[in-house]
């Protein structure tokens, strides 16, 4: 089985049989539109194919994947409600899930989890392995700019979700989660909080655009609690969670 790192948010499971393609944004390649892993390779491959986006914000939710129906007419699009709620795709298109929602067939299990932004979280169950996948679930806050009410707010919103996520759930395979810098020094305090409270084997950072030093840096936290961490170093690296 692979994980592979699209860009930003964007990532893809390949599992037997199955390929999920999870809050796709741009495709890996830098320097040409529409080029890069999703659409050299994975959109023309063989087995089922599952679109999920956690939410509308525009680098998690590009429309041009609804286009994608037209290459693949068996592909299923799992969607956050907001998705729905806000006019980016009508009822017909997706299956809309909301906190507490669950998707099920032969090939997946998708159970939409909370978010501190709008939108959802997906925990991914796939080929017997577990998927937990934040969408804009953080510890958003700007130590430097938000007042001391705000930051007790965020943390308290924060630790709710997790919370919920924790009663719920025993233990997470690969977990991807935002690690972002432009949030100031204490950019990965929600991701250090979720591996504290949240048992997972292995931990992936995302939401950082390119600057992939800062992400690294969460890395001795993160094996600290016990996880294995990958390093992403490029657009379009694949991962395999095998080994």
């Amino acid at each position: 089985m692979k994980l592979d790192y699209i860009y930003h948010s964007g990532f893809a499971i390949e599992a037997n049989g199955v390929t999920v393609i999870i809050d796709y944004f741009k495709d890996s390649s830098a320097t040409e539109y529409n080029r890069g892993i999703v659409h050299d390779y994975l959109l023309n491959k063989p087995g089922r194919l599952y679109v999920l986006s956690t939410h509308s914000h525009p680098d998690h939710f590009n429309p041009e994947i609804l286009r994608w129906k037209a290459l693949r007419p068996d592909l299923t699009y799992i969607f956050s409600g907001d998705i729905l709620q806000n006019g980016k795709a009508d009822k017909q298109t997706a299956v809309y899930l909301n906190k507490g929602d669950v998707y099920q067939d032969n090939n997946i299990r998708v159970e939409a989890f909370g978010s501190t932004d709008i939108g959802v979280s997906f925990l991914i169950d796939v080929d017997n392995t577990r998927f937990f996948h934040a969408g804009d679930l953080n510890n958003w806050h700007w130590s430097e700019e938000s007042t001391p009410e705000e930051i007790e707010q965020a943390n308290t919103d924060f630790l709710n979700e997790l919370n919920y996520l924790k009663e719920r759930v025993e233990h997470i395979d690969v977990t991807m989660f935002p690690v972002d810098n432009r949030m100031g020094k204490d950019y990965y305090k929600g991701a250090q909080q979720f591996v504290e409270m949240i048992k997972t084997t292995i931990f992936v950072p995302m939401h950082f655009d390119q600057t992939y030093k800062a992400a690294d840096d969460f890395e001795k936290i993160a094996e600290e609690n016990g996880c294995r961490f990958f390093k992403i170093t490029h657009r379009g690296e694949i991962f395999d969670i095998t080994e």
